[in-house]
């Protein structure tokens, strides 16, 4: 019983998310701000009314309230056993903050990425995992419709990833308290995207570089070994059907992983999504952790 109250819990969240659309457009239409001269205080009020502050969908956003894993997850609480089943939801938002300094038509943004992982289904419903993803990008544009890369762009980034959680392997805890030990991850890394087009279909490759301290990455220090310093995205469209397909491998050590995804529209904003992960690095704590997950829910943008 407690199971299904949480799960109505979520999907009275999915359906809040997918009505928004329709409510900020039904306000702006039942606020009255034709007579108000006050050019400026007309656009502020109009602005507020709808919601409307310049955020834009960035990376997937989706609600997955059933995803089922091929094992059940290591739980730092002993107390508390993780099952192989779990929700998952992701928010990710972006906001233009200049354009053409430099002449050359680019776009500079700000972004965050708020990914999370729910044991819905355990007796105390704990957030198993938390992934926190600030990044600044500029986007160039490119006219390429000689070559056969067919180059639309080129991204330069820079973002930092973290789970929020602590280093507690030196703490002292009371008698009856168990340490957990250190489950912080984190990484800040620079990052360049390479766009291009073949019709319907659309490549993005991606090469990413960790930024350390004195070489330091202690939290997490041979990150790289599991997830390499590239990966290859494709899109591919057919009629109002969307499969992407990534992929990436570190080179010396053979590890790496593939994540496919499906998306078909129900609305003008809600998609049924669909996504199946095999390999490492699923999320921060898990980067070095082998999982092969089916997952399915619904995204709100593509």
């Amino acid at each position: 019983m407690m199971h299904i109250k949480k799960l109505l819990l979520l999907v009275v969240s999915t359906g809040i998310l997918a009505v928004s659309s329709f409510s900020e457009e039904f306000s702006s239409k039942t606020y009255e701000t034709q007579q108000i001269e006050d050019i400026e205080a007309k656009k502020s009020m109009k602005n507020f009314i709808d919601g409307s502050f310049g955020l834009k969908p960035y990376r997937v956003n989706y609600i997955l309230p059933y995803g089922y894993a091929s094992k059940s997850y290591s739980s730092y609480i002993p107390e508390e056993e993780y099952k192989n089943i779990e929700a998952e939801l992701q928010v990710s938002l972006k906001i233009n903050v200049g354009y053409n300094l430099f002449g050359l038509n680019e776009m500079y943004y700000i972004s965050y990425t708020h990914k999370a992982f729910w044991q819905i289904y355990t007796k105390s419903s704990p957030f198993r995992e938390t992934n926190y993803n600030p990044d600044a990008f500029v986007i160039f544009p490119i006219a390429d419709t000689k070559s056969v890369f067919k180059l639309k762009s080129l991204k330069i980034a820079i973002a930092h990833l973290s789970n929020g959680q602590g280093n507690n392997e030196d703490v002292i805890f009371p008698t009856g308290y168990t340490n957990p030990g250190n489950r912080s991850r984190s990484v800040n890394y620079f990052y360049t995207t390479l766009s291009m087009q073949h019709g319907v279909l659309l490549s993005d490759l991606q090469i990413w570089l960790p930024l350390t301290v004195n070489g330091d990455l202690s939290d997490n220090p041979d990150i790289v070994d599991y997830t390499g310093y590239a990966n290859l995205k494709l899109s591919y469209f057919y009629d109002s059907h969307m499969f992407t397909l990534m992929g990436r491998m570190c080179a010396t050590s053979g590890q790496g992983a593939i994540e496919g995804t499906y998306s078909y529209p129900l609305t003008d904003d809600v998609y049924l999504y669909t996504k199946l992960f095999s390999g490492y690095g699923e999320s921060l704590i898990d980067y070095n952790n082998n999982i092969t997950k089916f997952s399915v829910g619904f995204s709100f943008s593509r």
